[in-house]
């Protein structure tokens, strides 16, 4: 009977043991996530803020330029994404 209560103990530590490791380690991870989330969350403010500047700033008299600038940047970035596939296309060829 000793033996078993022992056993039982060692147990019982060994499995309190995991899971403090697990929790602190979960926490570990989430203090990791929740910075990466502030990041992108402070990058995404700031762009939000550039586009409704942009759109205050757009009126009837200069809607043509501004309607052009849009496009050549969309161009720009298809352009640019267009190359990236390439690029991950002849690094899969042999």
């Amino acid at each position: 009977m000793l033996k078993s209560r022992k056993h039982f103990v060692f147990i019982l530590i060994l499995v309190l043991l995991g899971f403090g490791v697990g929790i602190y380690l979960q926490d570990l991870k989430h203090q990791e996530s929740t910075e990466a989330a502030w990041k992108a969350n402070r990058f995404n403010l700031e762009r939000f803020h550039k586009i409704r500047n942009y759109t205050i700033k757009m009126n009837a008299a200069n809607w043509r330029i501004m309607r052009d600038s849009v496009g050549q940047e969309l161009d720009s970035f298809m352009i640019l994404r267009f190359r990236k596939e390439m690029d991950s296309i002849k690094e899969l060829k042999p």
